[in-house]
């Protein structure tokens, strides 16, 4: 997983509310364990129609997408954090999020940005001329208007994005511990 200490640039001022992970990504595209090309399933029945925000040249490969609020509704699928991943998507802004889209995409280096509604109209607003930038040192999402909105974020979730862990790298983090512990066992208990 790459680090992740601040996402900046254009961004999808979508605004849709309760987005499922169906409609992130659709179930015929999980017969997959691969995280490539995902992101063409991304949206699909959004992209269905001509004039989707998705496909506007305007948006083409925003690193950021605004959101309404219970983001990731739905299902567990951690598929839809991949498909964002894969469309370039390395943050989301909304009001609310589902608990488990919100864990499976800090997993995935994507950072889950909670704002009031006050904010998020605002960023709508902007990003349809205007880059957005995204800070997880300060904590804050800023326009080139000097608008400035503070969000919250777990620090343990803030520490993995900025360090780039997901639960892989943060158990070889821990390498030189375990192998140490392993070592120990194998003395007391060479049975095991």
């Amino acid at each position: 997983m790459e680090a992740v200490t601040a996402v900046s640039g254009s961004a999808y001022p979508w605004g849709a509310k309760n987005v499922d992970t169906d409609v992130i990504i659709p179930a015929h595209w999980l017969k997959t364990i691969s995280r490539q090309g995902m992101g063409r399933g991304a949206f699909e029945t959004v992209r269905k129609d001509p004039a989707n925000l998705f496909d506007d040249p305007r948006y083409a490969g925003s690193p950021i997408l605004i959101a309404g609020d219970n983001f990731g509704c739905g299902s567990s699928r951690e598929h839809a954090a991949w498909a964002l991943g894969d469309m370039g998507v390395q943050a989301v802004i909304a009001p609310s999020f589902s608990d488990i889209f919100s864990g499976n995409a800090v997993k995935n280096g994507i950072v889950p940005v909670v704002l009031p509604q006050e904010a998020v109209d605002r960023l709508l607003e902007v990003a349809k001329d205007h880059p957005v930038t995204v800070d997880l040192e300060t904590m804050t999402v800023t326009t080139p208007f000097q608008d400035r909105f503070v969000f919250e974020l777990d620090p343990f979730r803030r520490d993995c994005l900025m360090r780039g862990l997901d639960e892989i790298g943060l158990t070889l983090a821990r390498d030189t511990a375990i192998s140490k512990y392993e070592s120990a066992v194998e003395e007391t208990r060479p049975w095991l």
